[in-house]
């Protein structure tokens, strides 16, 4: 029995306290220890015996009176004591405050433990054991980067302090640093070998973590090995083998969760487990009792979280929803982030789903998918609840990424599909085609939903072969294989029969006794109306009209089928058949709203006003207003009421308008996307005159309807063509009819036609509209509307030509032929004898026949006179272009002749140049193969040359003479000829003197030889004296030399130097007399020069 002495003052007595006998008021006690002042140690002793009895406040009491200010005064010298004391106030504080789930209060108590940190840092800053107490603080704080330099401190000052490394190890193990608090944990069992087993948890946890799961369990059993009965070692082993996930693990792991149990029966973890054990096997009662045990026995917010989670979901499965609602709330509230513990948030957002709350729903998966961001899951059903929402789009994203992280889900793919059938019809059809391959590759049976879905896509797609087969194999077998045709034995009848005998039951009588079941399956019903509408589709009315009727004989409550029956009769135009059927329908369900609409429909159609809307009125009622078809159909009836042929009231036409517009404003304000609401608004206010507000609302309709494959709506397209029509923009009216027409009846609709015509007709476009009109005629041959504005037209085209200032014959003779049709058509017109029937009044046609008429007289006068101007006006053209082509020839004429002028003058001077640069290196190359002498001897020679070249000369010019007075003789002779071509022939005389001047100035200007051969460096000194004989030897020679070319070569020399000249006899003979008088007078020149 432990004792401890205290040591009476002034005396050697000593009072001896048992400590397992400590008194249960700390007062008596701490009345012995102030007043024997006993050394703080004993204070310390006793109030850690009170704690490990459980008597916590005794243990405060005692620490707070040894902390107060008496006893730091009175125990000043005493300084460890007073820390110790200080530091387990502080302990103690820091757990209170760990433990504590209520904010407030947790925050007091680290506020208090933070106090006596403090204190005890005042006293001595440097004690290790404060700085260690201060890193448990912060830790329990969550503060973990401060609790991680509080341990600093201490191991700088001591590396071996354990207290400091298992703070640091736990430090690095929040951190998921799980290596380094490994290290650390190691290192404290190296300084310390001897610690409490319950160290080791600390190094199989960080295995564990690490995935090291082998040593880890090496570390749970050491720790089993030191202490048998560690509850903390159990339960992490039977986490353990739980997770291997097969029978024998399992088994284990429960033995070992009920072994810690049966150990330490407060263990909230083990209880957890078990609460999840039993739950899985159905105990619930067993599932309360353990988690309401953990929830009283841990004040651990994650474990309280776990086994509020076990409870919620215990009373999920037994349908309890509002319990399960606020335990999972509880749950989540044990928690600070959901990552720690996702599965309460998901459990709530399935109850909130439940309840129709899908925000909170939605915010709730939403945390679960932010920890598990791939759960297939948790995707899909947010796929649904954006639905719900009206967020499809975001709904398709979820699907989407559901279907992409798990391919092999086929609900994923039906899920998106079924979201994609509004909007994407092709995507719809993959997606389920994707989820029939996938259960087929995998052995399952598909449901017939999914078939029949792929059938409807199809059909909507109008891949009709495809949806037949689609529907075949959703139905099998059974009895409506030879109600189709695809039994041998076929019973498909004649369609206009199986519509009249409707009632008829006798066929299926018939398949009964021929050994038929007649079985037709609930969930099969839907794939057979939908296989006999195709068969509709298909023109095959026969064997649609049947299934139906196999329907009614199996469910005669299907209204479905009534109402398909009555529109077939309806499009036989059979309507009081089709107002029979709807009455059976309504039989069944007298306030169906489709069938009240069709009704009202019809009656509106058989033109009894009143009944159809009574009929309508009724189907809006039938829903509460909510029926968006009735709703609009009372619309349409009000707005018909209102422009109605007959005499309008102009008062109770405005009162219905507004009426169709209150209507279709309460549809648009139920359904905003309703195009035809919208299309109807639109029309109410084109009708009040308001076109711009009525041409932006078409225009967004138009722009939605183009958006769907599903919505067929040419009503818009008019609508806006009307209000362009109307706002005087016919361009664009002619371009919207235009498109109208070829988008939605491929050209074929003789009433668009119609309206394209008054446009042309308004923008005085009379052919176009002409031509339009007999495009409606060959459409529509019996349509005298047609015919009679095709007449209106020609006229209109007619008196518009003959009202021009100026026209011409073409014009007047194409309005005489149109007058002449349009006589034509109005006579036919008159001619028929059911125009009263066609609205036509027979004395406004042969109005227009007579006018016509005199319109005719009037053009074939105007086509006269028209005429005979175009006569006059060609004749006037014909005689401007005689002349404009006579001077076009003259002036070519000209170009040319002065073209060869310029071309024969370029020539003759690069002819020139060539004979000068021959001459000039057949000298050169004389002077260089000469020596002086020879030079000399040469220049005697062409003296006496030159000589020579003067008689020749003088002979030729004798000769020359005489040619020259033969050829003036011939001129006389041909005086009267030559007359004309005198002036022409001056002219050319003249341009050969001046081509002669220059070229004897550029003979002058030629350079002497003897300088080129000077400049070539081949210059003689023997020659400076006789500069002046060879000079003039020279020029004598270059004369004889031109004078033999002229004696030998006449004819060459003659182009040579009159270029552009004619080549007959006169001209020569002209041109000889010129050069023999320049010859003459060069001879006579050089005769003086000899002289």
């Amino acid at each position: 029995m432990a004792c401890v002495y205290i040591p009476v003052q002034n005396s050697e007595e000593e009072v001896r306290v048992a400590l397992d006998q400590l008194p249960r008021d700390a007062s008596d006690i701490l009345d012995i220890l102030k007043a024997e002042q006993a050394p703080l140690d004993l204070w310390l002793i006793i109030s850690r015996e009170y704690f490990k009895q459980g008597k916590v406040e005794q243990f405060r009491q005692i620490l707070e009176e040894g902390s107060s200010p008496e006893i730091d005064e009175y125990y000043a010298d005493v300084r460890y004591e007073r820390i110790a004391i200080l530091n387990a106030l502080g302990a103690y504080y820091s757990y209170l405050g760990k433990i504590e789930t209520r904010q407030r209060e947790k925050e007091e108590h680290f506020i208090l433990a933070t106090q006596y940190y403090n204190k005890a840092s005042r006293i001595d800053m440097h004690e290790p054991s404060t700085w260690v107490g201060k890193g448990q603080l912060l830790l329990a704080k969550g503060e973990v980067e401060q609790a991680f330099a509080a341990f600093k401190i201490v191991l700088e000052g001591d590396r071996d302090n354990v207290p400091a490394l298992l703070g640091q190890a736990c430090v690095e193990f929040n951190r998921g640093r799980y290596s380094d608090s490994l290290e650390l944990y190691k290192r404290a069992l190296q300084v310390y070998p001897n610690c409490p087993g319950a160290v080791r948890l600390g190094i199989g946890l960080c295995r564990y973590k690490l995935g090291q799961f082998q040593k880890a369990r090496q570390a749970f059993q050491r720790v089993l090995e030191l202490d048998s009965e560690n509850v903390e070692a159990l339960v992490a082993l039977a986490i353990m083998d739980l997770q291997a996930n097969n029978a024998s693990g399992i088994q284990k792991g429960m033995d070992k969760m009920r072994r810690a149990f049966e150990i330490y029966p407060y263990c909230a973890m083990a209880l957890n487990y078990l609460a999840n054990h039993f739950f899985f096997t159905g105990q619930h009662f067993l599932v309360e009792q353990l988690t309401e045990t953990a929830l009283a026995v841990t004040n651990h917010g994650p474990t309280k979280s776990h086994s509020f989670y076990n409870l919620a979901r215990s009373y999920h499965s037994k349908g309890d929803f509002e319990k399960a609602g606020y335990y999972y709330m509880a749950s989540i509230k044990e928690i600070n982030k959901p990552v720690e513990f996702v599965f309460p948030y998901y459990g709530l957002g399935q109850v909130k789903l439940k309840s129709g709350d899908f925000r909170s729903a939605l915010s709730n998966f939403e945390k679960v998918l932010e920890v598990y961001p791939d759960n297939c899951e948790t995707l899909k059903v947010l796929g649904h609840i954006y639905v719900q929402l009206g967020q499809v789009e975001k709904a398709q994203e979820f699907m989407r990424k559901a279907s992409k992280i798990d391919p092999r889900d086929a609900q994923a793919f039906i899920d998106l599909g079924e979201l994609l059938i509004s909007s994407d019809t092709g995507a719809a059809l993959d997606a389920f085609k994707m989820a029939r391959n996938l259960l087929e590759k995998g052995g399952q049976p598909v449901p017939v939903e999914v078939l029949n879905n792929i059938g409807v896509l199809h059909f909507e797609r109008e891949e009709l072969e495809l949806a037949l087969e689609s529907f075949n194999k959703a139905l099998g077998d059974g009895v409506w294989l030879p109600l189709t045709g695809n039994k041998p034995k076929s019973y498909v009848i004649e369609a206009s029969a199986s519509i009249l005998d409707y009632k008829d039951m006798q066929v299926f009588h018939r398949l009964e006794e021929d050994g038929f079941s007649l079985e037709l399956p609930w969930n099969k019903v839907t794939v057979v109306f939908n296989l006999a509408r195709l068969h509709e589709q298909l023109h095959n009315t026969g064997i649609a009209n049947i299934l139906y009727r196999l329907i009614l004989f199996k469910y005669p409550d299907y209204i479905d089928a009534y109402l398909r029956l009555a529109a077939i009769a309806k499009a036989r135009n059979n309507l009081q058949l089709s107002i029979e059927l709807v009455n059976e329908a309504l039989k069944v369900n007298n306030k169906c709203p489709n069938a009240l609409s069709m009704l009202g429909d019809l009656e509106l159609k058989n033109d009894d006003w009143v009944k159809a809307k009574e009929t309508l009125r009724s189907a809006s009622d039938a829903t509460d207003g909510k029926d968006s078809y009735a709703t609009l159909s009372l619309g349409n009836w009000n707005y018909f009421a209102a422009v109605r042929n007959e005499k309008r009231n102009p008062k109770l036409e405005a009162t219905h308008l507004e009426k169709a517009k209150e209507l279709y404003t309460k549809v648009l304000v139920q359904h905003t996307d309703n195009l035809y609401a919208a299309n109807g608004a639109g029309v109410v206010l084109a009708e009040k005159g308001q076109f711009d507000v009525s041409k932006d609302i078409f225009t967004q309709v138009q722009e939605g309807a183009s958006g769907s494959v599903f919505v067929q709506m040419p009503d818009v397209w008019i609508n806006l063509a009307h209000i362009f029509f109307a706002q005087g923009n016919f361009a664009l009216a002619v371009k919207m009819y235009q498109n109208c027409l070829r988008k939605f009846y491929y050209n074929t609709d003789s009433q668009i036609l119609l309206y394209l015509a008054r446009t042309h007709y308004e923008a005085e476009q009379w052919q176009e509209c002409k031509k339009t009109l007999l495009r409606g005629i060959h459409l529509a041959p019996s349509n005298y509307t047609l015919r009679f504005d095709a007449g209106v037209a020609m006229q209109k085209f007619s008196t518009a030509t003959l009202q021009k200032g100026k026209r011409t014959a073409v014009e007047v003779r194409s309005t005489v032929t149109e007058l002449e049709n349009a006589v034509r058509i109005f006579s036919q017109l008159s001619a028929a004898s059911n125009l009263h029937l066609h609205g036509f009044d027979e004395k406004k046609i042969n109005t227009h026949v007579e006018y016509c008429k005199h319109l005719l007289e009037a053009a074939k006068v105007h086509r006269e006179a028209a005429e005979r101007e175009e006569q006059q006006n060609k004749q006037k053209q014909e005689a401007a272009r005689q002349l404009a082509l006579a001077e076009e020839a003259r002036r070519k004429a000209e170009e040319q002749r002065k073209y060869l002028l310029e071309r024969r003058k370029q020539e003759d001077e690069q002819k020139r140049l060539q004979q000068a640069e021959a001459h000039f290196k057949r000298v050169q190359e004389q002077w260089k193969s000469s020596n002086p002498s020879k030079r000399r001897e040469r220049s005697e020679i062409d003296d006496d040359e030159g000589g020579h070249s003067e008689k020749r000369r003088r002979k030729g010019g004798k000769r020359r003479k005489k040619d020259r007075s033969k050829s003036h003789y011939e001129r006389d002779d041909d005086e009267p000829d030559m007359m004309d071509d005198r002036e022409e022939m001056e002219d050319e005389d003249a341009n050969r003197r001046n081509y002669r001047e220059s070229t004897t100035q550029d003979n002058g200007n030629e350079e002497n030889p003897q300088d080129l051969l000077a400049a070539a460096g081949l210059e003689d000194s023997d020659l400076e004296d006789e500069a002046a004989v060879p000079s003039s030897a020279a020029e004598r020679r270059r004369r004889a030399w031109s004078e033999s070319d002229d004696d030998d070569k006449p004819s060459q020399r003659r182009p040579e130097s009159s270029p552009a000249r004619e080549n007959s006899a006169e001209q020569q003979e002209s041109d000889g007399e010129i050069r023999g008088d320049n010859r003459k007078q060069n001879g006579g020149d050089a005769l003086d020069e000899e002289d």
